[in-house]
């Protein structure tokens, strides 16, 4: 048995021995190897059509840091890559990213029919421009892209854009992104649309005040045809937590709704993913970046109106570099959440799955 072989057979016993106590909750690897770093879903986004589940993921190489930073080598390249499944998350395969992601440079969108049944879209950071984010897109599932294609600034000094979107219409859709501070300082979270398939993107609202730390990251989902209810990442000093925001115009303006997350760890914290459930509760899942190292989840039954307590996904999480989930429902009910990890096997960041019952 090779050593990659033997620590993907290990990393998989202890997460069964975990998991004992709950066989409601059952993890996986999506993408492992010794030597190198994989992280980052929520910047890249996790697609899915049915139980056929993308997940974009950054691939790098390991590298111990001086300080207590990312373990990620940043002399070496790092590029785009994904994982999918055609089960449901009980197996990956690994996909590079084509050669558009790697470019520099971006052509105007010549509009997306958002209404494809095979249409996703990826929202990432860089760009001809500097502090700009750009877009790709597919209508095969992920297999090819188009693009990539410059967002606006919208009279920021950058853009640090990650994937939320919401879908309205053959040509509507709604981003939600992150602008730079007035300082040039992360972040402020703010709202966008497109009514023209994406050829142009018109601000549409900030979503609360400018912090003194920072609100990156937002999470989406939309409540009905009026409701839209995101979740935010936010820090102050050494606290971290994770806010909701609600929109009873379709977006227009926002209010503070509550704190579905009171303290996501040290380390600046970790992002929500946010998903509304077929029976109508919101499923909230995010990192633990404070011993215990792990997952966690929050449900509600009343439409974020109030929160579950944290359930404990997952506790055996070797260091706090973890997190930055993206999640899905499958056709059974059960919750896969793909993100990225650490545990006493391998010192290396790898993609992991939860599979999770939520229950009724």
């Amino acid at each position: 048995m090779t050593p990659i072989t033997r620590r993907a057979v290990l990393s998989t016993l202890a997460a069964t021995a975990f998991c004992k106590t709950n066989p409601a909750i059952r993890h996986g690897t999506v993408y492992r190897q010794a030597g190198r770093f994989a992280g980052w879903p929520a910047n890249n986004g996790l697609f899915h059509w049915g139980d056929e589940i993308l997940v974009g993921f950054t691939l790098g190489y390991y590298k111990q840091p001086e300080r207590d930073g990312h373990h990620i080598d940043r002399s070496r390249p790092s590029v785009p890559a994904f994982s999918r499944s055609l089960d449901g998350g009980e197996s990956w395969k690994l996909e590079l990213a084509p050669d558009a992601f790697a470019a520099g440079g971006g052509t105007e969108c010549p509009g997306m029919d958002f209404s494809n049944p095979e249409f996703a879209m990826t929202i990432r950071t860089g760009g001809p421009v500097k502090g700009a984010s750009r877009f790709l897109w597919t209508t095969d599932r992920g297999r090819t892209w188009k693009g990539p294609h410059p967002l606006p600034l919208f009279g920021r000094m950058g853009i640090d854009a990650r994937t939320d979107y919401i879908i309205d219409g053959p040509r509507e859709c709604t981003l939600f992104l992150t602008a730079k501070k007035e300082n040039g300082k992360e972040g402020r979270v703010f709202c966008t649309r497109s009514t023209d398939g994406g050829k142009n993107w018109k601000f549409l609202s900030w979503i609360g005040p400018e912090p003194a730390g920072f609100c990156i990251m937002p999470s989406t989902v939309r409540l009905d045809k009026r409701r839209l209810l995101t979740t935010i990442r936010v820090r102050d000093g050494e606290r971290n937590w994770i806010d909701a925001y609600i929109s009873t115009d379709n977006g227009s303006s926002w209010r503070y709704f509550n704190r579905p997350a009171p303290d996501t760890g040290h380390h600046s914290g970790n992002p929500p993913s946010l998903i509304r459930l077929r029976d109508g509760r919101l499923s909230l899942i995010h990192g633990r970046r404070s011993e215990p190292f792990g997952m966690r989840a929050h449900l509600s039954s009343d439409e974020g109106r109030t929160w579950t307590a944290g359930i404990h996904l997952r506790d055996d999480g070797a260091a706090w570099d973890l997190g930055y989930p993206r999640s899905m429902q499958r056709s059974d009910g059960r919750v896969v959440a793909a993100y990225y990890f650490t545990d006493s096997i391998g010192p290396e960041r790898y993609i992991a799955s939860t599979i999770w019952d939520p229950g009724k």
